[in-house]
């Protein structure tokens, strides 16, 4: 069995890599065969344990993550955990690996993805509204697939963002690009072609403007629970599809949730990525308005698949600590 850490993980994919298998994921929810049973949580007080299991044909991945809200009052980080991996034939274990890092991973590679397929090819600018560990990820896979240029930063709560500016700037190791702080949403929307938003918000992190959002494209990656929301009505004004992952989303999040049960968003409107991607392979893209939007709940299956590839890879390169079991 492998225990494979953070660092290993990196050293083991690319991020094209990471896209590939998000797509694959894909592909296996819309054919069916898999297994992913609902998210189970327990909690006590406000923190929160994730059991996540999902049976594939090749693998099977469970994937365990600790929600302290209070975490990062102490210096520690708001998501941690561990994904493990079993072969899905014996059972027997494959791989421990860090589960955040795969959270992390995956999860900026589902919005990079998002982006491929939703965000104009030229589009050179992009803003980020939560600046943690999950929106450092949404912007590396942001600048990967996309020309940019230009980025903007704005958080409710950290007031310096320079040590995110330095860690994001040591990811991308792109000189060229242009790092920029922002007062509040409405000027980094005013200034960015894609919106990405990664934080746990109650209310809309923009302001309720179709004129602010009109043309842009906005990937909502964060508040995946029924009572909190990243969007405000304005968005669902001016797109013609919501995309999203299953249609379990359609509970899970208020983002959805919300403006369905208000009637701002018809039921009609839902679309899935999975569509999306194959039809536009197969030559049939969809009628879209100027604004689009994607949002995120996640899936058991995105997680199985890039530790697959991640646990695959490893063993390829020799990566990791082999242990007897």
């Amino acid at each position: 069995m492998q225990i494979i850490n953070e660092t290993d993980m990196w050293n083991c994919v690319t991020l094209d890599e990471v896209m590939h298998a998000i797509e694959d994921a894909y592909e296996i929810h819309r054919t069916g065969k898999y297994l992913m049973p609902d998210r189970f949580i327990a909690g006590r007080d406000k923190n929160l344990m994730l059991y996540m299991p999902c049976f594939l044909d090749s693998v099977i991945g469970t994937k365990m993550l600790a929600e302290f809200p209070d975490n990062p009052g102490k210096g520690l980080p708001y998501l941690n955990g561990l994904m493990i991996l079993n072969d899905s034939q014996t059972g027997l274990p494959r791989a421990i690996m860090n589960g955040s890092t795969l959270t992390a991973m995956r999860t900026g590679a589902v919005g990079g993805v998002a982006i491929r397929y939703l965000a104009a090819e030229d589009c050179n600018s992009v803003g980020l509204v939560g600046c943690g560990v999950q929106g450092l990820h949404q912007l590396i896979y942001a600048c990967a697939v996309r020309p940019i240029t230009d980025i903007y930063l704005f958080d409710s709560f950290v007031k310096d963002l320079s040590p995110f500016i330095s860690r994001l700037s040591e990811k991308l190791n792109k000189p060229a690009i242009s790092i920029h702080t922002c007062s509040s949403s409405r000027e980094l929307a005013e200034n960015s072609q894609i919106l990405i938003s990664a934080t746990q918000a109650s209310d809309p992190v923009y302001p309720d403007d179709a004129e602010l959002l009109r043309g842009k494209c906005i990937i909502a990656i964060g508040s995946w629970r029924p009572e909190r929301r990243e969007l405000p009505d304005a968005v669902w004004k001016l797109t013609k599809y919501a995309y999203t992952e299953l249609s379990y989303a359609c509970e899970e999040t208020g983002d959805l949730l919300i403006p369905l049960k208000n009637g701002i968003l018809k039921t009609e409107q839902i679309r899935y990525m999975e569509d999306l991607i194959r039809d536009t392979k197969e030559g049939r893209p969809h009628e879209q308005n100027e604004t689009r939007c994607f949002k995120s709940v996640g899936m058991g299956i995105f997680d199985a698949r890039v530790a697959q590839l991640i646990c695959e890879n490893a063993e390829k390169k020799g990566i990791g600590q082999n242990i007897a079991w």
